[in-house]
């Protein structure tokens, strides 16, 4: 799984440094609300605006990889990524930054749904490994993003802004140097094709399982910063340790429990321990020590899920990685988008509690959404079909599956 083409580990870093820009920015809500006067609903659109922009372009992704090719694709995310994070680092009110991570979310749209279907196109292997080397970047990523976020955050609300442009434009130059060209696909992909996507069962499923799931992880990512009340270095200590227990389990738990028990199986026990998790952060948010624990445990359900959901819609649907890979991620992160801007109301309205008690009721929603569309998903533990990996290797010569 390790010996992949420089293409695949082009990708890989660039993926690495654009998810570090999720949890780079989490460390400082606090401060940014404390330094402009604004409520944590307020702050808390800092995601809301990102994830609605980033849903909505995901389907316009597809169409855009096709007409241009993947590489282009790819630079023209970054490049908007660097742009979106750099004028934030520059804003002076709420407004402003919300504004500018818009921008940014269209920026990672472009790039997270090609990334993956260039990761899984190009990968050697199957799809399951090409997607834990995925899982992989997303964890290496989202681990580092929240240190480095502390880090830059303990000096200014300002830095995790100005940290991720300069670390973008990294990614820009390797992925520029080590991805070769690819070319327009043969048959360009309309912006409506992820949306008959989801008239598949098995995707729609699966996508509103990822909803529901997300609505309780961005609860937790988004809020969690408040009730803890700490400095941006000791947030960031905290969901670094939440990090690295979401990279170990995507990479090394997550494909040995698939194995033993199932993809179906350890999903749904994994989402019922996701929201007893959230539950008990629920019961206990005014215990600062229970909460940072449950952070950190809740990345070990949060990796597990990463990996087989994404693995699961790969399979799920009869339609082209790509297109299969926007439409799921066009329901997950725009629907789910309500939830930070939403926990932050909540507390602020209500308690402190009920924004976790929520969070804990979607995600258990969403272990049901996955019982019931079961049906649909009856082979998704059947082994590739050896004639199409031999034709997904051939496919990958177009995206620069070189040695």
């Amino acid at each position: 799984m390790w010996r992949q083409p420089k293409a695949v580990w082009a990708v890989a870093f660039a993926s690495v440094v654009a998810f570090m820009g999720i949890g780079l920015v989490d460390p400082i809500l606090k401060p940014i609300a404390d330094n402009l006067d604004a409520s944590p609903s307020q702050v808390s659109l800092l995601f809301t605006s990102y994830m609605v922009v980033m849903g909505v372009s995901m389907l316009i992704t597809g169409a855009i990889a096709s007409r241009i090719g993947a590489k282009k694709t790819l630079l023209l995310g970054l490049v908007i990524i660097i742009i979106g994070a750099g004028l934030a680092g520059m804003s002076s009110t709420v407004t402003e930054i919300v504004g500018w991570r818009a921008v940014w979310g269209l920026g990672n749209a472009l790039f997270v749904a090609t990334a993956l279907a260039t990761i899984v196109t190009a990968a050697r292997g199957s799809v399951g490994q090409a997607v834990i080397l995925y899982e992989a970047a997303l964890g290496l990523g989202i681990a580092v993003g929240p240190l480095v976020g502390g880090v830059l955050g303990s000096i200014s609300w300002r830095g995790p802004f100005f940290g991720v442009s300069a670390l973008m434009a990294v990614a820009v130059v390797v992925t520029a140097l080590l991805l070769p060209s690819t070319p327009p696909a043969p048959k360009t992909t309309s912006v409506l094709d992820p949306i008959r996507a989801l008239r598949h069962r098995g995707l729609f499923g699966v996508s509103m399982t990822a909803l529901l799931y997300n609505f309780g992880f961005f609860t937790l990512l988004a809020f969690t910063p408040f009730p803890l009340d700490m400095d941006a270095h000791q947030i960031g200590l905290i969901f670094f340790g939440w990090g690295l227990a979401l990279a170990f389990t995507s990479v090394v738990a997550a494909p040995r429990l698939q194995r033993r028990f199932g993809t179906l199986p350890t999903l749904l026990v994994n989402l019922l321990l996701m929201s007893a998790t959230l539950a008990v952060m629920a019961v206990a948010t005014d215990h600062k020590a229970v909460l940072a624990g449950c952070v950190v445990v809740a990345g070990l359900f949060i990796g597990v899920n990463n990996t087989l959901v994404t693995e699961t819609v790969m399979k799920a649907a009869p339609v082209e990685r790509g297109v299969a890979s926007a439409a799921y991620s066009f329901v997950r992160f725009g629907g789910a988008a309500l939830a930070p801007w939403l926990a932050g109301f909540l507390g602020e309205r209500f308690n402190m509690h009920l924004p976790f008690w929520v969070g804990a009721a979607a995600v258990l929603l969403g272990a049901i959404v996955l019982a019931a569309s079961r049906s649909h998903l009856a082979g998704i533990d059947d082994p590739e079909d050896p004639l199409e990996e031999l034709e997904e290797q051939a496919e990958a010569i177009t995206v620069g599956n070189d040695s």
